[in-house]
């Protein structure tokens, strides 16, 4: 059985917004949830995934129907920083 990703809707939202927003999200799931980010603002392109890198999360970044789309796996409870 599959669960849906937990879904931040950020459209809209100017930086730091949509990474604040992010990240508190991701704070309530747990290790290896994923969490799928939508954005608008195109400082979010650069943001998110760089904030992912240094908190060590993967992230899958698209472009749909002129929103930015962000698949982000929370790095698991033993993984480094």
């Amino acid at each position: 059985m599959t669960t849906e990703p937990a879904l931040e809707d950020a459209r809209g939202l100017k930086c730091p917004l949509p990474v604040l927003r992010m990240e508190k999200r991701l704070a309530a799931l747990p290790a290896g949830a994923e969490l799928v980010v939508l954005a608008t603002d195109p400082i979010a392109k650069v943001d998110i995934p760089l904030y992912c890198i240094q908190q060590g999360h993967a992230c899958v970044s698209s472009s749909v129907d002129g929103s930015l789309r962000f698949e982000i796996t929370k790095r698991g409870a033993g993984a480094a920083a």
